[in-house]
């Protein structure tokens, strides 16, 4: 009784261990695709934004004007390896660490006129 069901299962006579090979393969193509769309759509996408990011940092100067990952906008008036001076009012200068800076801004007169927009 038990060997008809399992004869059924393993695909007919002179199947034997030949037909397996193409359904293990039939059984991978579909996580092997869904891989590569994750690589293509999420993974790489990524690492070209953490890449930008690295270069940027690596690109500041004294002047520049930037804005961290906590909101605070400022000039950048000093810099070492690891920390970044802002001033953010006159004569009111913090430190933060170089990774805790999120964007280059652009000039003062741009966002003036995009807060005025949102009004």
């Amino acid at each position: 009784m038990f060997t008809d069901v399992a004869y059924a299962l393993s695909g007919g006579a002179g199947g034997g261990a030949g037909s397996g090979g193409g359904g293990i393969f039939g059984a991978m193509l579909p996580l092997i695709l869904m891989f590569v769309i994750f690589y293509f759509l999420l993974i790489r996408p990524q690492q070209k934004k953490a890449k930008s990011q690295r270069q940027w940092l690596t690109a500041i100067k004294k002047g520049d004007r930037v804005v961290t990952n906590g909101g605070l906008h400022g000039q950048v008036t000093g810099l070492t390896d690891a920390v970044v001076t802002l001033e953010i009012a006159p004569k009111i200068r913090v430190k933060v660490s170089r990774s805790a800076l999120a964007a280059p801004l652009s000039s003062p007169d741009s966002q003036t006129s995009s807060a005025g927009d949102d009004q």
